[in-house]
């Protein structure tokens, strides 16, 4: 969702392959063409490794199958491949309590060999090293990467080479690279997330699609009270959005201009949750919430309750993922009802006409990647087995699964077998997929835009690709990373504001808190530090942009 996608090419592979490579390797502004992308460098020898321990956050579409990603087609191929037998620990799904596992983990020094998390996100719903990178390597919980990946990861190294701005992303100011990194090569790999709705409900009740927040209002006032799914009752839940779903790139909260976190407005950084324009947002989920247009249960994020609610046709509407959300749905309630009918939305703005600013759509690297522990006595051999997905295998296997399984080569491409593309009803493309390979979420590799176009299958995902790349994303802050001196305060400060910032969040919402004390929340976020952060992320975009 993210979880999240990538890829890297292949030089066994046959013209078809390398063209499709070649478009993912476009990086806007890095003067690298197309025709000009990198090939995978050739393969590393097999490490000498054994076995390796390594921590990963699971995932819905794995979890609710397999009990580890040991079973997932890529790793018992890739055992085949070096030898090396892998330990998983995966932690609970629900990412609060991941992150509490997390912390305990650091906080212990009980380390695996490996830890995949997000360690240059500072905010959103992921699992996070409080600090960045570069405090996680000062703390000695992992170990600097550079001189390791110029020796013993070509295949990684080539890519890097060819695409500084690549290197830029996954580095941190002080030049440290610190994970094997989660890369999505091209445009068309990088947006998959947005609000989405019931366009049987529309059609029925004879109203378009919604493009601004008081067209949303009369949409979801109609999913309310004119029974859009026919039983008779009035158990319509018109929308449903946690506090997850809030924070991730801004789906409605973008309408103001802002988001749910740092972001920058012409090189200036701000924070949303104390901007003016965020009580107005939280006036109008206020009103929303008390007329019930907004799911009561969005205070307490579960998944689970959205695929129940989705999947029994009382919801109409929500934020979701591409492959995740409108795949799984229409997957789900194909056979189950034939009428379904989850479209992508635009994303809302204030007034009719205006070009939405905020939208999710990820840089090249959003964070996520493989960091080899301190505790890890082979590091020079797990690089090289981590390489081993950077290569033109590890491509085929993070990106497709097994050959013969399912993909097979047509024409030098590799193509989903139509079973896995067309699964049996009650499973999810997504779900078939996740039994192969990680192309649906994310890890040590770099995500196919051959994978992407095969795996957005259906005529609404497509639509939904084309919709949610509208927004210019120009506010959206890149990964950036404080100094070593300021990394403990940060962490420190941003930490106990999230904490407070969710909680009233909550409160406003629900109408716990009255939003006339909105003025006494900002100054509480004055007193707990929030323009020292800024101050802190101001100079960490300044150092970005000259890295």
């Amino acid at each position: 969702m993210k979880k999240h996608l990538k890829q890297a090419g292949s030089v066994i592979l046959v013209s078809a392959l390398a063209i499709t490579v070649a478009a993912c390797s476009k990086e806007s502004g890095s003067g690298v063409t197309s025709s000009a992308a990198p090939q995978p460098a050739k393969e590393s020898q097999p490490p000498k490794l054994s076995q390796l321990t390594y921590w990963v956050p699971t995932q819905t579409q794995v979890s609710s199958q397999m009990k580890t990603f040991a079973e997932i087609g890529t790793y018992k191929e890739l055992e085949k491949a070096t030898g090396v037998k892998v330990a998983f620990q995966h932690p609970p799904v629900e990412v609060a309590q991941a992150q509490e596992q997390f912390n305990l983990m650091i906080a212990t020094n009980d380390l695996p060999d490996v830890i995949e998390a997000s360690w240059g996100a500072t905010s959103g719903a992921v699992v996070r090293y409080p600090g960045g990178p570069e405090k996680a390597i000062s703390d000695k919980k992992i170990i600097k990467l550079n001189e390791l990946i110029d020796k013993y990861a070509p295949n990684l190294k080539k890519l890097l080479d060819t695409h500084p701005d690549w290197k830029k992303q996954i580095s941190t100011d002080e030049g440290s690279i610190y994970a094997f990194p989660f890369l999505r090569g091209d445009d068309k790999v990088r947006v998959f997330f947005g609000p989405a709705i019931r366009q049987d409900w529309l059609d029925k009740l004879g109203l378009k699609m919604p493009t601004t927040i008081d067209e949303w209002y009369t949409v979801l006032k109609a999913f309310k009270e004119k029974d859009p799914n026919g039983n008779g009752k009035m158990d319509e839940i018109p929308l449903y959005l946690d506090k997850n779903l809030f924070a991730t790139d801004a789906p409605f909260l973008g309408a103001w201009g802002i988001n749910y976190s740092f972001y920058q407005d012409k090189g200036t950084v701000k924070y949303g949750p104390i901007q003016p324009e965020y009580k107005d947002f939280l006036a109008t989920m206020n009103k929303w919430y008390k007329e019930g247009l907004l799911d009561k249960d969005f205070a307490a994020p579960n998944d689970k309750l959205l695929d129940n609610k989705m999947t029994t046709n009382i919801l109409g509407a929500s934020a979701v993922f591409n492959g995740g959300g409108i795949g799984k749905y229409v997957g789900l309630m194909k056979d189950k009802d034939p009428n379904f009918k989850l479209e992508a939305a635009p994303y809302p703005v204030l007034k009719a006409g205006d070009k939405p600013i905020w939208g999710q759509k990820d840089f090249a690297y959003n964070g996520i990647g493989a960091a080899i522990s301190v505790a890890n006595k082979n590091p020079i051999e797990t690089v090289k087995w981590l390489d081993y997905g950077y290569g033109d295998k590890g491509d085929l296997l993070f990106n497709y699964g097994v050959e013969g399984t399912s993909f097979k080569m047509e024409n030098g491409k590799a193509t989903f077998l139509p079973e896995i593309l067309n699964p049996p009803a009650g499973t999810s493309i997504q779900q078939s997929l996740a039994k192969y390979n990680r192309g649906t979420w994310s890890g040590p590799f770099v995500l196919s835009d051959n994978f992407q176009l095969q795996y957005l299958a259906l005529a609404q995902q497509k639509k939904a690709l084309e919709i949610w790349s509208q927004p210019t994303a120009e506010r959206k802050l890149p990964i950036v990373t404080p100094t070593q001196d300021e990394s403990s305060k940060f962490a420190s400060i941003v930490t106990d504001i999230q904490t407070y910032q969710d909680e009233m969040l909550l409160k406003f919402i629900m109408g716990i808190e009255p939003l006339d004390n909105f003025d006494k929340y900002v100054k509480k976020m004055e007193s707990m530090g929030i323009q020292d952060a800024i101050k802190i992320q101001q100079g960490a975009l300044d150092r970005y942009n000259k890295r």
